[in-house]
């Protein structure tokens, strides 16, 4: 089960910040997420020959989101298949979440976000970067080199269809990392009374900028909204941020969720919450 908890700090604006996800049913925590671990600023570009009297040497810094799209290149839903297997059946190319490809864009009043499911040749180079970060890697315990994080990615890539690792993408820069699955039909489930397509979420804020100015808080209430608009018959999103991580659990609950229950897990105590779709206009 991933761990998700995600880190809100007392940012100026109702963000989630800090979003550190690692952990099952709300994903991998996503509190603790300090942002990757490389050196993300681009390269100065200064004006060549020697500088005179009369001559100013001029550098020019690339913006952290343009040097990211020149890294890592924007993502191309249209390039991902969904699965396309009977509803609710289960095996390769079952399409156990409603064509999540397809979902679309959504407005989160902090710009135009979509969750674009992950290819792991284009993704992986990203990902390893967010997960190596020490905030991140608390929760998510996936740093190390590249093969730690391609062998989660494959395992859900080259499952049967219950868990989706997405990109998150804000107004076309990825900046976070997701992953929608089936809650009824993973292990958190012996740990906690499971309806029919509960569906989970974990995640994690890839970019420093975006944390602890309440971005995580937006993006929780718009995934949670897009699992309950594409998903009709499931009835509540749920996640289990680690009790130690405050920032986290308070992002959920700012973002609609509400505290059901601690649970154990096997590798934390839990704060299991829900936003229910009987309650999404009242929280």
């Amino acid at each position: 089960m991933p761990p998700t908890d995600p880190s809100e700090g007392p940012g100026p604006r109702p963000d989630t910040d800090h979003l550190h996800a690692g952990s099952p049913i709300a994903g991998p925590p996503i509190a603790g997420i300090a942002g990757p671990s490389v050196d993300d600023s681009a390269p100065a570009v200064a004006g060549a020959g020697p500088p005179t009297d009369s001559e100013t040497t001029l550098e020019l810094k690339l913006s952290e989101d343009f040097a990211e799209l020149i890294d890592h290149g924007p993502p191309e839903p249209a390039a991902i298949p969904a699965g396309r297997g009977p509803a609710g059946a289960i095996g390769p190319g079952s399409d156990l979440l409603d064509s999540l490809a397809d979902w679309g864009p959504a407005d989160t009043g902090a710009g135009t976000f979509q969750l674009v499911p992950v290819r792991v040749e284009r993704d992986l180079r990203l990902i390893t970067r967010w997960m190596n970060d020490p905030a991140v890697a608390a929760f998510w315990k996936l740093g190390g080199p590249e093969s730690v994080t391609e062998a989660h990615l494959r395992a859900q890539t080259g499952g049967d269809g219950r868990s989706i690792p997405c990109l998150g993408v804000l107004d076309g820069v990825p900046m976070s990392y997701w992953e929608v699955y089936r809650a009824d039909l993973d292990p958190i489930a012996r740990h906690y009374p499971a309806r029919p397509h509960d569906t989970g979420i974990h995640l994690l804020i890839g970019k420093v900028a975006d944390r602890g100015r309440g971005v995580g808080t937006r993006l929780l209430r718009t995934v949670a909204d897009l699992v309950l608009d594409h998903r009709p018959s499931c009835g509540r999103v749920v996640a289990e941020p680690d009790l130690r991580n405050t920032p986290c659990v308070s992002a959920f609950l700012s973002a609609g969720f509400r505290l059901t229950a601690e649970i154990d897990l096997p590798d934390k105590r839990a704060a299991l919450v829900a936003r229910d779709r009987a309650l999404r206009t009242l929280l």
